[in-house]
């Protein structure tokens, strides 16, 4: 039985269980599908899961070097996610270029050196003055078959040469690794029909614009530790898959996350569902209770909606925060608690009456803002959009299900005031409702007047459109002809929408 979190510092654990059984010869389905079920609901780091599971392949093989290329379709390229590769911080292929090029194009094992075998680039050789002596790759199918996905590659096995059991070996585990992959948030990325660049950070997790990218550094600097963190922002943005995302790759990974949901509780419940109570604490109390704290001991106790506790539990919050025990209802003894607190709100606590500034002071440790949708820009929406339509119609029994071009230039007019949560509805009902294979505009159940609210905060129908056409035309290189059949519009009202005509 498999157990804890696949995070960056015990993933090298369930990468062994994996190679092991690659090379005992066999795949275990059910030990797959006790895998994949552990990480659907984790937010861990991507590359530094996947890193474990090359770490120990290159060792396991007796190999001096290992490589993982994802394919990124949109570019037509190979990059490598992971590698032990001190001389470059990544490579990138041209599909049919070099050794792993031509794994990916042809989806064949190659076990170099050999006659006729493809050779290293000599570009990249030439920048990290690394002599290959011999090379073992396998393509990485998608789950199920079909296109190749990625490539898993081996350098300079350390006694002798890559033989066939090698070759078997590394087959089975190019097949387990992409049932690894299958079971994250990549999958939308690595289908072949994905028109963005190959880019993640936290499964499950999705956007890289700046003002993301800049909240995905906060989160691993604070998972790092065990600072207490107040995570930020409106709802819907996505404040509990960062505070899960601070517990998954943290120390105490493999304790429990706790939430409790500070807006749903009744005033009379909060503080024994926090501390618990003793027996005969009162009237129906014929046993002692634990509460959450106790519940999260040695992990992560995650407060949703901080900003909502009654005054008088505030005061023996405070407590918990700051000495990190509490006492149970009913009770006298303070109980010792091992917990890590992270903390959630839409609210602006400085100063906000009714909470205390003592207790926002000791919260505030770590800050995490998170940016509404509105603020992320055109690309993130794209990618968002594409991700939740690609889930959607996987989980409804819709493969191939696709957006109309001027139902995706609606949802870019929507200003999303309900921001990540509101729109991943909106696609999954019009997944769900479509009538035929392309979603359409009014099959999205929008307002009618959704530029109202615009997703850029320009104010005007115009600017919005405006916007988003020239978000199109970056996103196609400037080729107008290809922008405007992305659109859906013929190119010289395109080319005249872009002049302000």
């Amino acid at each position: 039985m498999i157990r804890g979190a696949l995070t960056a510092a015990d993933a090298g654990r369930y990468a062994e269980a994996l190679v092991v059984r690659a090379l005992g010869g066999g795949v275990d389905v059910g030990w797959i599908a006790e895998l994949r079920a552990r990480l659907v609901d984790r937010r861990v780091d991507l590359d530094a899961l996947l890193r474990a599971v090359v770490d120990e392949a290159t060792r396991r093989m007796g190999a001096d070097r290992g490589t993982l290329y994802l394919v990124d379709h949109a570019r037509g390229e190979l990059v490598s996610r992971v590698a032990h590769l001190p001389e470059m911080a990544e490579i990138r292929l041209r599909v049919g270029e070099g050794v792993a090029g031509h794994v990916a194009a042809t989806g064949t094992v190659v076990n170099a050196p050999h006659a006729g075998e493809p050779k290293q680039v000599d570009r990249i050789d030439a920048i990290t003055g690394y002599r290959t002596r011999s090379l073992l790759a396998a393509p990485v199918f998608a789950r199920g078959g079909g296109a190749v996905i990625g490539v898993v590659q081996l350098l300079n096995k350390q006694a002798g040469a890559f033989d066939a059991a090698d070759e078997r070996h590394l087959v089975a585990l190019a097949a387990q690794l992409a049932e690894l992959l299958d079971a994250t948030s990549l999958r939308s990325q690595l289908h072949p029909a994905s028109p963005h660049a190959l880019a993640f950070r936290f499964n499950h997790i999705v956007g890289e614009s700046p003002i993301m990218r800049a909240v995905y550094d906060r989160t691993d600097r604070a998972a790092r530790t065990e600072a207490t963190v107040l995570v930020r922002g409106e709802s819907g943005t996505g404040k509990e898959l960062i505070a899960r995302a601070i517990h998954d790759n943290s120390a105490r990974r493999d304790k429990p996350f706790v939430k409790v949901d500070c807006a749903a509780l009744p005033e009379s419940l909060v503080e024994n569902e926090l501390f618990g109570h003793v027996r005969g604490a009162y009237t129906g109390a014929d046993r002692a209770a634990e509460g959450k704290v106790h519940a999260a001991a040695g992990g992560t106790l995650f407060l949703d909606e901080l900003g909502e506790l009654p005054l008088g539990v505030q005061g023996k919050l405070l407590r918990l925060f700051q000495d990190r025990d509490f006492v149970r209802v009913g009770g006298t003894q303070p109980e010792r608690a091992d917990v890590r607190l992270v903390c959630a709100t839409h609210r602006a606590l400085e100063g906000a009456p009714g909470f205390r500034q003592d207790l926002y002071y000791r919260i505030r440790v770590v800050e995490i803002v998170l940016p509404p949708l509105r603020e992320r820009g055109h690309d993130d929406l794209d990618r968002l959009i594409d991700h939740l339509l690609f889930e959607a119609a996987r989980r409804h029994g819709r493969p191939g299900l696709t957006l109309a071009p001027a139902a995706r230039a609606r949802l870019h007019a929507w200003g999303w005031p309900g921001n990540v949560r509101e729109l991943e509805n909106r696609i999954e009902a019009s997944a769900v409702l479509a009538a035929g294979m392309e979603i359409q505009a009014d099959e999205l159940e929008l307002p009618a007047d959704a530029a109202r609210e615009g997703f850029v905060p320009t104010g005007t129908l115009a600017e919005v459109e405006l916007a988003y056409i020239r978000h199109v035309l970056a996103r196609c290189g400037g080729n107008q002809s290809e922008a405007a059949r992305v659109l859906g519009i013929a190119r010289n009202t395109l080319a005249r929408r872009v002049a302000g005509e």
